[in-house]
């Protein structure tokens, strides 16, 4: 074995840079890591191993490299092994590529691509988002061992099944970021009722589901939904992070009072005296009916105005239904074909939250109060269920009627801007700080599914666009 006097004389100049500059990456990395943490400093002992990764070698990580084959200018190598050393040099780089990509994903950024509507027309269907996990603060995974570039589920390639192993479990914890979700933000986070998901059927949620179920009979959700009795005890549970993620602007944040009137959001923070309404966004969406004299809007009409091949429905030869911007309205209202066009009516949203247990529609709702860290608030039946959830199922602490519960947690309020064509907060409740995923930096894609390769499949005007406030 070779002495440390003689691995000393073999450091070279460019073995000291490339130890130097990885030895600085991993203090500034655990440093922000156990910022709060002092315990997780320890992680600093490891620095000398890292140090000899690049200069002594006494561990004998590049082992298989004696097996490399000499080149033609070279003496022979008598260890040389060519089919070895090529299975260890891919072994290396994948194990490589795929502790590089865990550790992007989870501390620094991600992509997410936009799969429903419920942000039209602000983020469209197609969008292809460059999440930052470290604007909000990166969290340190509940559950560490997990499959990279996977959520919760192995590909069908590989045999399905979960992609995470849920012991060990670590606790919440985030990292010192640069910014809290604000009202206005479009905020990434893991689904808050995503926690029970019926094998093969999360949308809807399993909550929504069994309500349904015990309003209508499981015969009523096997014609809605396709969904058995057997389904219903189909299920499997996920930890925070291995939730479906979700992508919703934020409209109310810890301490504030929220209440919607008519489609318009009133917000009210604990230190203020009155409601403010908050602006329209520009992108922002409701479900209307337009009734025609019988004329015909065609697919080229419908294009123009900016309505895609999934929201059309006709409803008969006078009749359509459409989610439409106010710019969009007052467009088709210049039809001369066009008779009228009515706001769709708030029943059509069906029950909220708290399901079973109001009588808000997701028209006119509230008034809600946010929770935020360190509140003290008295349970009475009027608000019981109301944070009855993030009592037992986000804090699991017990909550009773007549006492004071104090919230461990800040609350946000989720919407999408596709009001009447968003599962949201009004559906599932509040997201706790410990779901919240990242902030969208930018589209690095988009992709625009109903029109072909050459004529517009690519919508270039929205590459490297912001996710707008």
């Amino acid at each position: 074995m070779t002495s440390l006097k003689e691995r000393l004389t073999k450091i070279t100049k460019k073995d000291i840079i490339r130890a130097s500059v990885w030895s600085v990456i991993y203090i500034v990395f655990i440093v922000w890591v156990a910022w709060d943490d002092q315990q997780s400093l320890l992680w600093l002992l490891l620095l000398p191993v890292i140090a000899d990764m690049f200069t002594t070698r006494f561990i004998p990580w590049n082992w298989w490299k004696k097996y490399k084959p000499a080149a033609k200018d070279e003496d022979p190598n008598p260890k040389a092994n060519a089919t070895l050393y090529t299975i260890c040099s891919w072994i290396d780089a994948i194990v490589f590529a795929l502790v590089a990509v865990y550790f992007i994903n989870v501390y620094i950024f991600q992509n997410y691509q936009i799969p429903s509507s419920s942000l039209e027309k602000s983020l469209r269907v197609g969008d292809y988002l460059l999440v930052s996990k470290m604007s909000y603060g990166a969290r340190v995974p509940n559950t560490p061992l997990s499959m990279p570039l996977t959520q919760h589920t192995m590909p069908k390639w590989l045999g399905g099944g979960k992609s995470f192993i849920e012991n060990p479990q670590w606790d919440y914890k985030r990292l010192r970021g640069w910014d809290t979700p604000q009202q206005g933000d479009i905020v990434v986070f893991n689904f808050p009722a995503g926690d029970t998901v019926v094998i093969g059927h999360e949308n809807p949620d399993y909550y929504s589901l069994k309500y349904f179920a015990q309003q209508y009979g499981i015969n009523a959700l096997r014609s809605q939904f396709g969904i058995t009795n057997a389904d219903m005890h189909n299920l499997v549970y996920r930890p925070v992070d291995r939730r479906e993620n979700y992508v919703k602007r934020c409209v109310g944040t810890p301490g504030d009072s929220l209440q919607i009137i008519d489609n318009i959001i009133f917000t009210r923070h604990i230190d203020e005296q009155g409601w403010h309404e908050e602006p329209e966004k520009e992108g922002l969406q409701l479900n209307y009916y337009v009734e025609t004299d019988g004329h015909i809007l065609t697919s080229s009409y419908l294009d123009q105005i900016g309505i895609s091949k999934d929201d059309r429905a006709k409803i008969n030869s006078t009749l359509y239904h459409f989610p439409l911007t106010h710019s969009m309205r007052q467009q088709m209202l210049k039809n001369p074909h066009v008779v009228a066009i009515h706001l769709e009516d708030e029943r059509a949203g069906g029950s909220v939250y708290p399901l079973g247990h109001t009588s808000w529609t997701r028209d006119n709702y509230g008034p809600i109060y946010i929770p935020r860290r360190g509140d003290r608030i008295l349970i009475t039946e009027d608000n019981y269920h109301i944070y009855r959830r993030v009592a037992e199922t986000y804090e699991h602490r017990p909550i009773h009627i007549g006492e004071e519960y104090e919230f461990q947690m800040n609350y946000y309020w989720m919407m999408g801007d596709n009001r009447h064509n968003s599962a949201d907060s009004r559906y599932w409740g509040f997201v706790p700080e410990d779901h919240i995923v990242g902030r969208p930096v930018f589209i690095w894609l988009s992709i625009e599914k109903d029109n072909p390769w050459f004529k517009g499949h690519i919508r270039w005007n929205r590459l490297f666009h912001g996710a707008e406030k």
